[in-house]
Parts: C-alpha cells; structure tokens; sequence
C-alpha cells in the first residue's frame, strides 16, 4: 500500500559537510491521509481507479479543504517547492469553480464555496489557482486559467489564460517552485509526467516572508462549486520546504557532486502491491 511519508531528507550533498534536512510531505495517492486535516465537503475517496482527495465532490454549492494539520518551517525566506496531479472531472451544468494550491499562516480548516474556490478572504496567503469559471473581469473574462493570488484577493496578480478546459478528465501534472533568495515564483504545467523547461506562468519581486508574516505556514489545497460542480481530485502530492525543484535535470557539474552526495544513502518508497 502506498503511504503518506511525512520525514526527513537529508542534504545530497552531506560530503560537503555541512548537511541540511529538508521537510517532505510526499503522498503517492490518498489511501492515507495521515498528517492533513480535511475540511468541509473534502474526502478521501476511491475513484474506481485510485485513491485521489476530492476536495469537492460533482454537486452544487461545496466547499473543501485540506492542509498540513500542523504548519511547515520554511526555510530560506519561506522558500518552497512542490508538484501535484490534479484531475477535474464529471462537470455539470458548465462545471466549476476550480482547484487552489495554497500556502497560508490562518489555519488548517480555511475554504468555502462557489466563485472563491475555497481561498477568498484567506489573509496572509499564496494561492496558485486552477480557475474554471469565467467571473467576468475579475478573471480577464476567461473560464479557463492559472492564476497567482495573494491575501484571498480572487484577482489575480498575474494570469495564464490556458487552451481547452481542466474539466475534461486528464491529469494534469504541476510544478510550482518559490525562490525566497531571489524572489522569484515559477509554475509548470503538462499533461504528461515530464517537467517543462520553461514555466508556464512566473511572478518576480515577491516577498512571500512578508506576505505570510512568518515562515511557518499550512499547506494544501481548496476548492469550491456554485450553481455549476465538478469533481475536483488531487491525485498526489509532494511539498519541499526549501527551494529544490522536483524532477529538475541538473547542470552537467552539479550533476556530478549529486552522484557523489547521493552514496551512502537511499529512499525506499512502498507501492501498491
């Protein structure tokens, strides 16, 4: 069975000496939810395939969360990187509202539905949102897009207006990475499992220690439905609490002190029998 592993890893480069360990929060699938706290409509289910969170289920007027239950040390002025699966599916009525990623210090029970996705009003927040609703203006007039939010404000500070729609049952993998040092914000996106070069939506010159007010944060997920619903599935999920982005492919000379950080330890990861 795959389990959520909430550890330790240490530094690849321990040779250097000067080790670092870094928090992972890493879920293959949701047939465990240790470690978060769901909230609202949110639940574990089994979508006759795999073990996804469902943060609102296909009906109208629903409202979830989920979050670390305890808050995650970020280190390196509140530096982050994480991926996640998403899966939109079984719309009605146009389908809506959408999915948020979210780092914020208010607690781990925040959300609420329809056009809000769950963030609105949440100060001292980063949300990354999965818009599928056209909320006029707010939204440049667009039912499809990735945004990035601060302090519950739903208009976004920057946009991705993407092609087609989330809502037609294909995951989605996402990378989100948060330079604290350089204060650079960058989102990946692909339908495939493979990390893209270049990002599709990126923030410059933001203080997330500022926004936050504190480099201890709760981090997860919220959703919200109206007058229109889907199903908004998270199928896994990994978090970093320092900038080290996942499935990155290093430079040549780096690559060859990780191969020497890399002896002497391994991780073992149990799966689905």
């Amino acid at each position: 069975m795959n389990k959520i592993i909430i550890g330790f890893l240490v530094s690849s480069f321990a040779l250097l000496s000067t080790a670092a360990q870094a928090t992972i929060i890493s879920f293959s699938d949701f047939s465990s939810t240790a470690g978060l706290t769901i909230n609202g409509d949110a639940a574990a289910v089994d979508d006759g395939s795999r073990d996804v969170l469902r943060v609102t289920p296909s009906i109208n007027s629903q409202g979830g969360s989920f979050f670390s239950t305890t808050t995650i040390n970020l280190a390196d002025s509140a530096s982050f990187s994480s991926k996640f699966i998403f899966n939109i599916n079984d719309p009605h009525f146009g389908g809506a509202d959408g999915l948020v990623f979210v780092v914020q210090t208010q607690g781990n029970n925040v959300g609420g539905i329809g056009g809000g996705i769950g963030y609105q009003s949440i100060d001292n927040s980063l949300g990354i949102e999965f818009d599928t609703w056209n909320n006029g203006g707010v939204d440049e007039s667009n039912a499809n897009h990735v945004g990035v939010n601060l302090n519950g404000n739903m208009d976004s500070v920057v946009q991705y207006n993407a092609p087609g729609t989330f809502e037609d049952g294909n995951d989605r993998f996402v990378w989100i990475d948060y330079n604290g040092v350089t204060q650079d914000l960058e989102i990946r996106m692909s339908t495939i499992d493979l990390r893209p070069a270049a990002a599709i939506l990126s923030y410059a010159n933001l203080d997330l220690e500022t926004v936050l007010g504190t480099t201890d944060a709760f981090v997860g997920f919220t959703s919200g439905t109206g007058a229109a619903n889907s199903n908004h599935d998270v199928v896994s999920w990994e978090f970093r609490d320092t900038f080290n982005p996942i499935n990155d492919v290093p430079e040549p000379a780096p690559l060859a002190l990780l191969g020497l950080g890399l002896i002497g330890f391994s991780i073992a990861r149990k799966r689905r029998s």
